[in-house]
């Protein structure tokens, strides 16, 4: 699966678009998922012939930051040249979720334009996220905040994989009644004489050498302490349904619960298995989850799986995927008719 995102704002250090996008991107890569950013500020030269990079997506995030009013110049053009050249069937397969980060009013009309425009195109489009940033300073900062944004690209990661149906559109009728332009391939050579405009490299390598340092900051500020180890009340059901994978096999699931505010921790090596209320560092667990202990209840009685959990959205999950799905292979609980 890949996903590109399309970010049309300026690149600027107080632009909360690039924390937003960059909060999506780290939760899509750990669902194993090749993620592709086009900055249309560096793409000035060849914003005509972008829509090629459509072909081989199975979703796209369109990002803007409304500074005072509607979408910004260079995502208007990367559209058009949708509107021109793309490939109009292929778009038609294509999952879309618009971000929109506004310092001024107008963040609900800049994400129903992307949301009209990608219709009009064809595509289908997802639930976005839009926000108003009075003090970016407090909204990065805010773990509830990043929560939001997370759950937010976990849900686009599933209608994508499950191929999710769309409610009918009246854009869709429009884009049926006009002239369907054909595609256009061109050579790196006829690309560049597109435009007379050449990007900013000295300074836009700048400005993405901050915002990295930023996201590694925030990213630091997450980090928790370890916890106390202690005995839990799931611990009889784990046991009686341990599979063990061999003896090379190792793997740490923390499984925070929201409705008690505590993290279990399973920690299997080959056939020894661990279980115990605390906490671990970020980098320490396979796989992080969080869900509520009714949830829980449901996994260990059979009532649904730990994957079917997380496709559902009754837990949300980072880390290592492949991992995830081995948890229903080491505790095969009976799943009840």
């Amino acid at each position: 699966m890949k996903i590109n995102i399309y970010y049309g704002g300026r690149g600027l250090i107080e632009d909360s678009t690039l924390y937003v996008l960059n909060c999506i991107t780290a939760v899509l890569e750990e669902l194993r998922i090749q993620v592709e950013r086009y900055n249309l500020y560096e793409q000035k030269s060849n914003i005509t012939v972008l829509s090629n990079t459509l072909k081989e997506a199975d979703g796209i995030i369109l990002a803007v930051n409304v500074e005072w009013l509607g979408i910004g110049g260079f995502m208007h053009q990367f559209l058009d040249s949708c509107w021109l050249y793309a490939d109009k069937e292929r778009i038609g397969s294509i999952y879309m979720m618009p971000v929109v980060v506004a310092n001024s009013y107008g963040e609900r009309e800049a994400e129903a334009m992307l949301v009209k425009a990608w219709e009009m195109l064809g595509g289908l489009s997802a639930e976005g996220i839009r926000v108003f940033v009075e003090n970016q300073a407090e909204f990065e900062s805010s773990t509830p905040y990043r929560s939001i944004i997370e759950r937010q690209a976990e849900a686009f990661y599933r209608i994508i994989n499950q191929k999710g149906r769309i409610l009918p559109s009246s854009d869709y009728v429009v884009k049926k009644s006009m002239p369907v332009s054909q595609p256009i391939d061109l050579t790196p050579q006829e690309s560049e004489q597109l435009s007379k405009y050449v990007s900013d490299d000295a300074k836009v390598q700048k400005q993405k050498k901050d915002i990295e340092e930023l996201a590694e900051l925030f990213k630091g500020m997450l980090n928790t302490e370890s916890g106390v180890e202690e005995r839990y009340e799931f611990e009889k059901n784990l046991r009686e349904n341990f599979k063990p994978q061999g003896k090379d096999f190792k793997a740490v699931y923390t499984i925070f619960f929201s409705d008690i505010e505590k993290t279990l921790v399973i920690e299997v090596a080959g056939e020894t298995l661990r279980c115990y209320y605390g906490e671990k560092k970020e980098g320490d667990a396979n796989v992080a989850a969080k869900t509520t202990r009714e949830v829980m209840n449901k996994i260990v009685n059979g009532r649904t799986t730990f994957q079917g959990a997380f496709m559902s959205g009754e837990l949300t999950c980072r880390g290592d995927f492949k991992t995830l799905r081995t948890f229903d292979n080491i505790f095969t609980f009976d799943i009840l008719s």
